[in-house]
């Protein structure tokens, strides 16, 4: 065992009792290169983080100029600062007309917990609705709307008044009513295996909120920003949520998160009381400056517009009897296998093979297919071979 893999065993504390415990020499484009000079190719990114790919130029060049000047200077919304003022700025020009203002916070988990307090600071209200299956983070709030019993019940007693519906399922939106503040749902379910929504779903869900007064939140954590083929994944199923929180690729491999919504409801933060939302390093130049950079990338190049291509050359690639469907869209794909088994076997001998895939929280059947959004086409059936070949092996 390395020293580095030792060290990390011993002293960092851990999500599970056995992770995959690569120790990183570096990473570029998408692969990943370990201590042994082993290089893998990444099908996971960060976990939809990395939607550049690992150390994309433009990302590191924006880093590089904003350390030359300052880094964390004062702690969130009391400063004008150009990273995060003009992140803000451009940001609002992508969304629907209700999204006026963005506060940006350390992660996606964090721009969830600040979302359900602005809906029920605005609302006036205490019940917050969840979806089965769902995932939207481990901190107090979002844990109490996470629709997995086995995972949370350690935790209890979590918030009250919450109650939670089935995703796709129009009956029980008769839960929503006039003692609701917030409805908060995934656009595409990740956790639950990259479950699309059917049937005007989601804009039943809209027009049930807007006839009882609650507000609609989406989290955009894992789609947003491109990986659906769409600046953000509600593009797709028109629908204008009240408020949006997204993370992950937004920061092009620096952590951060969001949320959006009207002048007019970000307002109730601001006093009575005053500081009614606070965060340090929210808004941090240096990964404001990354954001910037990777939200120009994705909006001036042709990344996204090529995602509906990739996409297809994935599913072509995947076919093979053994995977019985592939769930999701754009790049964010789950092959469907017999049983977790299976899946686990993909997963240790593709990384035997070099190639990173993953896990997915609930669906226990699926592969994680997540890579960069810049990945070509040729590292696309490199991958998909090797996932081939292990599946022939099995």
């Amino acid at each position: 065992m390395d020293s580095l893999k030792k060290d990390f065993l011993e002293y960092q504390a851990k999500t599970t009792p056995h992770p995959l415990a690569l120790s990183i020499k570096k990473a570029k484009g998408s692969y990943i290169t370990t201590t042994d000079n082993k290089k893998y190719l990444d099908f996971v990114a960060g976990v939809s983080a990395c939607s550049l790919g690992h150390r994309h130029p433009k990302v590191v060049a924006a880093i590089r100029r904003q350390t030359r000047n300052y880094l964390h200077v004062m702690v969130y919304g009391e400063f004008a600062q150009a990273p995060a003022v003009q992140l803000c700025k451009e940001l609002v020009e992508l969304l629907p007309e209700n999204q006026e203002r963005v506060y940006l916070t350390n992660s996606g988990t964090e721009a969830i917990e600040g979302a359900l307090k602005l809906a029920k600071r605005a609302t006036g209200r205490s019940e917050l609705i969840g979806a089965y299956a769902s995932y939207h983070g481990s901190t107090h709030g979002a844990l109490s709307l996470l629709g997995s019993e086995h995972q949370k019940k350690g935790y209890r007693p979590l918030l009250p008044d919450t109650n939670f519906i089935r995703f796709n399922d129009e009956k029980d939106l008769e839960k929503i009513t006039d003692k609701t503040a917030a409805v908060l749902l995934e656009t595409i379910q990740g956790g639950a295996g990259f479950i699309l929504p059917e049937e005007d779903f989601l804009k039943k869900v809209e027009s049930q909120c807007k006839k009882v007064g609650a507000l609609l939140i989406l989290d955009e954590i894992q789609p947003g920003f491109g990986r659906t083929g769409r600046f953000f994944g509600f593009e797709h199923f028109d629908v204008q949520p009240d408020i949006i929180v997204m993370g992950k690729g937004m920061g092009g491999g620096l952590p951060v998160g969001a949320f959006t919504a009207s002048g007019a409801l970000m307002a109730v933060l601001e006093e009575r009381p005053k500081l009614g939302h606070i965060t340090t390093f929210g808004g941090n130049p240096v990964v404001a400056a990354a954001c910037l950079a990777t939200l120009r990338e994705l909006r001036d190049s042709k990344l996204i517009a090529e995602i509906p291509k990739k996409e297809a050359l994935f599913r072509s690639e995947l076919k093979h009897e053994k995977i019985m469907e592939i769930r999701g869209k754009g790049l964010m794909l789950a092959p469907l296998l017999k049983d977790s088994e299976q899946v686990n076997q993909v997963v240790f001998k593709c990384m035997e093979q070099g190639l990173l895939l993953f896990w997915l929280l609930w669906e226990k059947r699926a592969l994680r297919i997540s890579p960069p959004l810049t990945i070509s086409e040729k590292e696309i059936r490199k991958g998909c071979a090797i996932i081939r070949q292990v599946l022939d092996n099995l």
